[in-house]
């Protein structure tokens, strides 16, 4: 589970998030935040839902996938819902729209937030859009909003979504960061767990971000090994030295470049 508390605020984790929150308070019917495998979405959102307050009913689904009647169980089970063993589609649509119904009349609203989205089929994303035509006095009662990698996006500009495009108001590419930010990054990181001063090198910086590309999951990885190499060689600083032999011994596994 990643750690809120350790999360370093790049500008480009600063825009995601605000556009998170843009999308829950304007009411955005569908928010798209998309990113590479560890660049810290996951960190992000749960960041988010520390944050959300008691008019806000959310469902956080991670990693859903089924056919049609399988999305609505893990929607329902996700906002607290039984789920009747041998309920056909047009009970639990029934059993799930009336309960957004009953939410909106205690002047509450509902969100749905998809981790890992881009394991959702094209069918799956058109089922969620019609969900989010339901409504009351014409005030639409749910939120969608889609956590992924970018392949998420690639899915949503389909031909066949054209309508699911057209009702994301809110969306973000999170980038990797690049070597001066995974500098501030590393030094971040350290500070929060308590370090007094700078620990690794600027050329230990400059190799973790060639072998890391900026992915801030790599990151870490790549300085706990080197963190610990330098530890056992007696040493209260990382080198570039340190780093070199993590990679050369083969026990980092999600680097992009061989040790030189």
């Amino acid at each position: 589970m990643p750690d809120p508390d350790f999360i370093y605020w790049s500008p480009a984790h600063e825009r995601a998030y605000a556009m998170f929150e843009f999308g829950l308070v304007t009411r955005s019917p569908i928010t798209l935040i998309t990113g590479e495998v560890g660049a810290g979405k996951t960190t992000l959102l749960h960041h988010l839902l520390k944050s959300l307050g008691d008019d806000l009913v959310v469902g956080l689904i991670s990693n859903a996938h089924g056919t049609r009647g399988e999305l609505l169980r893990w929607v329902l089970q996700s906002l607290g819902q039984p789920v009747p063993q041998g309920a056909d589609y047009v009970a639990l649509f029934g059993q799930f729209e009336e309960f957004l119904i009953e939410t909106y009349s205690k002047g509450q609203r509902v969100a749905l937030i998809f981790d890992e989205a881009q394991n959702l089929s094209r069918e799956s994303l058109e089922e969620l859009r019609m969900f989010t035509n339901i409504n009351a006095n014409k005030d639409e009662l749910l939120q969608l909003v889609l956590v992924g990698q970018p392949e998420l996006r690639e899915n949503v500009r389909h031909p066949n979504l054209t309508q699911f495009a057209q009702r994301v108001a809110s969306s973000f590419h999170l980038p990797t960061l690049d070597a001066e930010t995974v500098a501030e990054y590393i030094h971040h990181r350290l500070k929060v767990a308590g370090a007094k001063e700078k620990i690794f090198s600027p050329g230990a910086c400059n190799r973790i971000y060639t072998e890391t590309r900026g992915v801030p999951r790599l990151i870490n990885q790549l300085c706990d090994f080197s963190l610990l190499y330098a530890f056992t060689d007696d040493k209260h600083k990382v080198t570039e030295a340190n780093v070199k032999q993590v990679l050369n011994d083969g026990v980092f596994f999600g680097g992009g470049v061989s040790a030189s």
